[in-house]
């Protein structure tokens, strides 16, 4: 019954959130607002779930840290934007007249997604074992760091466009050297810890819906894509030479 619950509540989140981008124009909120209802599912599953008190505790630590991270850097970069992100005015060009209809349908899949990102979480606080493994020690050590590499990303990103010499250019600083995308790599390696965590747990396999989903979404629906479409359009041939030397996801030394 909590599962449907929550699904209706991120469901009405969405549609209200919707309602408010066709006035502002602010479509890129939904990804904050994603953050945060993965976050806020995980507190309510851990209240009510049926798992040992030191696993709700662990599901609820994995998610909120995680969800409360993310949503205060994108709660940060959406306001200071005057307009709407990049990636999402490609979007609303793309689809021209049917922006409004499009973008409802995928307000409706991204609170379906922020559902389906609970999942993992929900397993882990119904697991009824209390033992300390090999596994759980695995999973918080994907989640440390993958925690860590996506906050250095993120903070490498936002000091090299602080920078007006930075102005039109590529950041190949830190991670960015390595990677097109650190920032999502990370993102998608911190699926990883539910499943290791909820090894033995009952519904176990539900957890390996975190890291399939998401690189399902990063590759082929609103991650790389869009972004590397909105770079091209803004640096042009700088980014086309990233895009010959750089890995577009793996962290990897550059190609000559």
């Amino acid at each position: 019954m909590e599962l449907l619950t929550s699904l209706a509540c991120c469901a009405l989140v969405m549609t209200g959130l919707w309602l408010w981008q066709i006035r502002s124009k602010r479509a890129d909120w939904v990804d904050a607002a994603w953050a945060v209802l993965i976050g806020l599912q995980a507190i309510g599953f851990a209240v009510v779930g049926d798992g040992a008190v030191e696993k709700k505790l662990l599901g609820a630590l994995l998610a909120v840290t995680w969800s409360s991270r993310l949503a205060a850097h994108l709660i940060q970069r959406l306001s200071g934007h005057e307009g709407e992100d990049g990636r999402y005015q490609t979007m609303r060009e793309h689809f021209g007249a049917k922006a409004n209809p499009f973008f409802f349908l995928f307000f409706m899949v991204q609170a379906l997604v922020a559902w389906l990102f609970a999942l993992p979480a929900w397993v882990v606080v119904n697991d009824p074992s209390a033992a300390v493994d090999v596994w759980l020690i695995a999973g918080v050590a994907v989640w440390f760091i993958s925690l860590a590499g996506e906050s250095l990303a993120d903070r490498q990103l936002v000091a090299f466009k602080a920078d007006p010499a930075s102005k039109g250019k590529v950041c190949r600083v830190g991670l960015w050297r390595y990677s097109r995308h650190p920032n999502y790599f990370f993102e998608w390696l911190h699926w990883f810890s539910y499943p290791l965590v909820a090894v033995g747990a009952p519904n176990q396999w539900v957890a390996w819906l975190g890291p399939v989903v998401m690189l399902i979404f990063l590759y082929r629906v609103s991650g790389i894509p869009y972004t590397e479409r909105q770079s091209l359009k803004s640096r042009g041939e700088a980014y086309r030479e990233y895009q010959r030397t750089t890995s577009p996801f793996i962290p990897w030394p550059p190609r000559n």
